[in-house]
Parts: C-alpha cells; structure tokens; sequence
C-alpha cells in the first residue's frame, strides 16, 4: 500500500530530527539514516551509519575497544536492517552497499573466549575471530549468522546459516556450517548449482 502524502511528511521528518540529534554521537553519520527504537547501541564513536540506512526495532549494534586498536563498524549507504539484527564490532564489521538482512541475523567478529574450563565463559574475554565484510547487494536470510568471515557481493545467505568461512561473491550458500550450494554462471546467465567435492 502506498503510503499518504502526510505518511511522507512525518517520516521525512523524523529521518530528519534523527540525524539533526543524532549525527555528533556517531563517528559519522549521513543524512537520510534512520534507527528505529527501541534499541541497543554501544560505541556510537566508533560507527558509521550511511545514507538512507534503515535499521529496525530491537538491534543492537555493538562496537567496543579489547586492545589498543579503535574497532570500526561501517554501514554503508541503503542498507536495510531487518528487527532483532545483533552486529557487533571489536575489529572491523562493514557492510557494503544496499545489503538486505532479515529478522533476528547475528554478525560479529569476535566471540567470547572459551581457554580456561575454570572460569564460566560469561566471564571470559571477548576473542577477535576475524574482519567481517558483507559485499553491496547481498541479502541475508533470517536468523542466519555470520562470524569472523567475509561475504562476497550479491549474495544469497540461506535462512539459519552460520558463516564462519569466506563466501565468494555471487553464490547462495546455506546449512551450518554454511557452505555454497548455487552460484551465478555469467556465461549462461543463470544460477547454477554446484557440485560438492
């Protein structure tokens, strides 16, 4: 259903009340972003939120320093960012232009340390893994996670995976561990399956 012209007007008003408060807790923050309540947002400073972001109700986004270098969590511009999303950044977390996440998707580089079995790991360190990358135009299906690995451009990421290895661009990967199962043949102009080994 399209929305009213007085629809418009409020959210174009909103989208700019948002920024207009909102832009000097961010390290940067573009015009045209928006971050619905209610939220969780930690590390403002170290976060950059592109233009014409939509990130939904229930996030928590997450960026916290462990060691001398400053963690970075890069949103790049259009994306959209389903409820219930958890993206957290002690490194580096970007993702690419106009990427889709569904409801309840977890994206982290890093995980709490687990070494010593005499301590409750809620007590533990917080461990980097990896940088995470999420390529322009991907889309992430819901309740899929990705840690500590890199996700190729216009990609497919299946409902409840788990990505901890690095996702070529172009394919649908799926299953937990995830691993590809189509990627897209510019030859033949289509999605094609692949073979596993």
């Amino acid at each position: 259903m399209e929305p009213t012209f007085m629809q418009k007007v409020f959210y174009r008003l909103k989208i700019t009340l948002f920024y207009f408060f909102k832009r000097r807790a961010f390290k940067e923050l573009e015009f045209g972003a928006f971050i619905a309540r209610p939220l969780r947002i930690l590390g403002r400073r170290y976060m950059s939120i592109g233009k014409g972001v939509t990130i939904n109700s229930r996030s928590w986004l997450f960026a916290l320093k462990i060691d001398g270098q400053d963690p970075s969590l890069i949103i790049q511009e259009g994306c959209a960012i389903g409820d219930d999303n958890h993206i957290a950044a002690v490194r580096k977390v970007v993702l690419g232009k106009f990427v889709l996440t569904a409801n309840g998707v977890y994206i982290s580089d890093n995980l709490h340390g687990y070494q010593d079995v005499n301590i409750p790991i809620m007590h533990q360190p917080v461990v980097f893994k990896g940088e995470v990358s999420i390529g322009d135009g991907t889309w992430i299906g819901e309740h899929a996670c990705i840690i500590g690995a890199k996700v190729g451009r216009n990609c497919v990421i299946g409902a409840n995976a788990v990505v901890t290895t690095d996702i070529p661009d172009y394919s649908v990967a799926a299953g937990a561990p995830a691993r590809v199962i189509k990627q897209y043949n510019f030859e033949t102009r289509a999605w094609e399956k692949v073979t596993q080994q």
